[in-house]
């Protein structure tokens, strides 16, 4: 367990957990920056009626975009030496990353004002703007979430091809075309499942051991408890053991918060990091 910042580890495996076991859930029902994208969709939606679809040709590549910054990150970090990766966790600056990024948004710039009024205007018009196209933590959740048994499966004798499924899809994928949805873009927040007018044509199951359609979908409640009870399951073993808190004396921050902003990132190369 790291001594600084332990709290954001098992953050990390829960979602990882939660993306394997319950597909891409965390963006669907967890996420607070999921939540806001939904908000400014739909009021979008209100205000003009709809949201605006990018052209195929356009949207696929687009949404490359988030596995791309994730391949970024993963090649910065694992480029680094072992030595250089350690001594970067005990800087002064990964010590109050976290006051760094709170002073970030406290004294935003005008760059920063600018990046965020065209993700929120294009959140308005294009449904789930940064969630699709942009977020590297939703990529590797999504990674995770291929390898997951639970999925929604058309089930195409009950199937009545209204296409109410895949016009509800946030990810707009063609859930009515698709006997499973193995895409790593799927996360699980069952709207295709409750617009479908046709019982047992859609449902969020565990594969079958025969060919035949599985009997027993999981209920949307049984997918809520689930991800509640994991999510709350691994975060109380850390903190009852111990481990949810660093062990960093109160005065290295007393010392540290105050100059937050004099701390740098340390860059591959630097001497700090050789040491």
């Amino acid at each position: 367990v790291p001594a600084i910042h332990p709290a954001a580890m098992f953050l990390l495996i829960t979602f990882l957990a939660i993306a394997f076991l319950f597909r891409k859930a965390f963006c669907s029902w967890l996420c607070p920056v999921g939540t806001l994208s939904e908000y400014l969709w739909r009021a979008g939606r209100k205000l003009f009626r709809r949201n605006f679809s990018l052209p195929r040709w356009l949207d696929i590549p687009l949404r490359g975009l988030k596995y791309l910054l994730l391949g970024f990150f993963v090649w910065a970090v694992s480029s680094m030496p072992a030595d250089a990766i350690a001594a970067f966790m005990r800087s002064p600056y990964a010590v109050i990353a976290d006051v760094k990024m709170l002073n970030f948004f406290r004294h935003i710039g005008e760059t920063g004002l600018m990046v965020l009024g065209i993700l929120v205007v294009a959140s308005v018009f294009v449904q789930n703007f940064w969630c699709r196209f942009l977020c590297p933590y939703g990529a590797l959740l999504g990674l995770a979430s291929i390898f997951s048994p639970l999925r929604i499966r058309r089930n195409a004798s009950a199937c009545i091809d209204c296409a109410k499924c895949a016009k509800a899809c946030p990810s707009l994928l063609p859930v009515d075309k698709l006997v499973s949805i193995k895409s790593a873009e799927c996360t699980g927040c069952l709207e295709c499942v409750a617009v479908c007018p046709a019982q047992g044509a859609l449902q969020i199951s565990l594969p079958s051991i025969t060919k035949t359609p599985p009997t027993r979908p999981t209920p949307a409640w049984a997918m809520a408890v689930g991800i509640a009870a994991l999510f709350l399951g691994i975060v109380g073993f850390a903190k009852t053991a111990g481990y949810w808190k660093t062990d960093l004396p109160r005065s290295v921050y007393l010392e540290l918060v105050p100059h937050a902003d004099d701390a740098s990132h340390p860059m591959p190369g630097d001497p700090a990091l050789d040491r």
